[in-house]
């Protein structure tokens, strides 16, 4: 091709994506990537970008899911995994007698492949890299005459060996896999300790990675504490745990089921839901879809529920199957009554579905669902704004019932425009009769508010009929 001026569009860079949302959140998980503060993603941002501010990471993968599918900001907070992840034993294919080593501290979970594309030996054979399994490759490159080659982004060095008469063929093929690094509980309660100093308002909170009970529970402690103390009402997405090779898909469920019974918090959503994925830089994982969700909740307004399926559905080119193997309706089924957060499928509609936004309330809570826990969080947010506008403000003593009263009318307005948005049906602010307030110094508001209603389940009554026979 003749040489001249080209122009290669980079397209995406405005944001302007319909799903873009406005919920805000943060986002704790793996990295390589040191930052006392939190690091901002915004909706615009691009893979590229992504990956150098929070690295080849957990935490980068899941930020990606949830910027896709309608975040528009997350404020992202790097851990240092305290457990380093690993890499498998090499194993290898074709004819060449070349050899390779595969070593280092890799900084996710990767289905490594290298594979041969230029036939010698050191300083002379060529290769290509996959992190994906083989879904993508890197460049061509030109084996070192050292024979060491590092994959910097993910900390994975190749050592190749071809001494004396031995060389690479065309075609080798070379294969490991990798963990990635994982938080300690310890390392996630250190990180939710930082929320407290948090400044911007933000309304969930993602862990990213597999948890187990203990750290359910230990969570919910502190999303309380966040709640009560530090006037910040946001419920946690967390992640469960895997289901083991030896594991049987029957014993798996009920595992979980009771394990259910060791949280009762209706701000804690704990996602079973795992599915292979493509996410946002083409890459192919088999992952847990708690950063699909986190991205669900910014695109929908708060009383909205994420598994509207007019609104909602995830296409069979994103999700190309649910996970783990040998999932079931009847294993959703469970998991869904018991209060997990799963996907399902239905007969007569394309692509994935949210089952429900469950949480993890006691017995009897009014707040099943997430979309109850949002739009209750923000009544608290919003009233606690106005409220705070009365603090320390005189009451005439002498006219009690009409001052308290008009105090109460600027916490009725802030609630008049979630009517007015549709985010809840209707509200009533009653101001207590005979407050002491000479004494207790103390002003009593009861807010009671009617909720959106949602179509769970929809009955069609069907029959034929026959014009000429007149009904009775």
């Amino acid at each position: 091709m003749l040489r001249d001026v080209r122009h290669e569009v980079t397209d995406g860079l405005l944001g302007l994506s319909q799903y873009k949302g406005a919920g805000v959140h943060v986002k704790i998980g793996a990295s390589p990537v040191i930052s006392n503060e939190p690091v901002v993603i915004t909706g615009s941002m691009s893979t590229d970008r992504i990956k150098k501010y929070l690295g080849l990471s957990p935490l980068a993968d899941k930020t990606m899911d949830s910027i896709e599918n309608g975040a528009n900001q997350i404020l992202c907070i790097p851990i240092a995994a305290s457990t380093e992840g690993k890499i498998s034993e090499v194993t290898a294919e074709g004819s060449g007698t070349g050899t390779l080593a595969i070593t280092g501290t890799p900084t996710n979970a990767f289905s490594l492949q290298v594979m041969i594309t230029g036939k010698g030996g050191l300083n002379a054979a060529a290769f290509k890299y996959s992190l994906d399994g083989g879904y993508s490759y890197s460049e061509e490159l030109t084996v070192p005459i050292s024979g060491e080659y590092t994959i910097e982004p993910a900390k994975i060095k190749l050592t190749f060996t071809a001494a004396d008469s031995a060389e690479y063929e065309v075609g080798d093929k070379f294969f490991a896999t990798t963990t990635a690094p994982m938080m300690t509980n310890q390392d996630i309660l250190t990180a939710l300790d930082k929320l407290k100093n948090i400044k911007t308002t933000f309304e969930y909170v993602h862990i990213v990675g597999e948890t187990e009970p203990e750290l359910w529970v230990a969570a919910a402690m502190k999303q309380a504490e966040l709640k009560n103390s530090w006037h910040k009402p946001a419920f946690f997405i967390l992640e469960s745990y895997e289901k083991t090779i030896e594991q049987d898909m029957d014993d798996y469920v009920m595992q979980l089921e009771e394990d259910r019974k060791k949280v009762s918090n209706y701000d804690i959503q704990v996602v079973t839901a795992r599915a292979s994925y493509t996410g946002m830089d083409g890459l192919i994982r088999d992952t847990n879809m708690a950063g699909v969700v986190a991205g669900l909740y910014a695109r929908v307004a708060v009383n909205k529920s994420i598994g509207e399926t007019a609104v909602i559905s995830l296409s069979e080119d994103k999700v190309h199957k649910l996970l783990p193997e040998g999932l079931e309706t009847s294993h959703i089924e469970i998991l869904d009554a018991a209060g997990y957060l799963t996907f399902r499928e239905y007969d007569g509609l394309e692509g994935y579905y949210v089952t429900n936004a469950r949480m993890m309330g006691p017995d009897g809570t009014d707040y099943r669902y997430a979309e109850d826990v949002r739009v209750l969080n923000k009544i608290i947010r919003v009233t606690r704004i106005e409220a705070l506008k009365q603090l320390q403000s005189d009451v005439d003593l002498d006219n009690l019932e009409a001052d308290l009263s008009a105090k109460g009318q600027f916490i009725q307005a802030a609630l008049e425009k979630m009517i007015a948005n549709k985010e809840i049906s209707a509200v009533t602010v009653t101001i207590p009769e005979d407050q002491d307030i000479l004494t207790d110094e103390t002003f009593r508001v009861i807010i009671r508010y009617v909720p959106r209603g949602t179509l769970r389940e929809i009955v069609i009554d069907l029959g034929m009929e026959n014009p000429v026979v007149q009904k009775a």
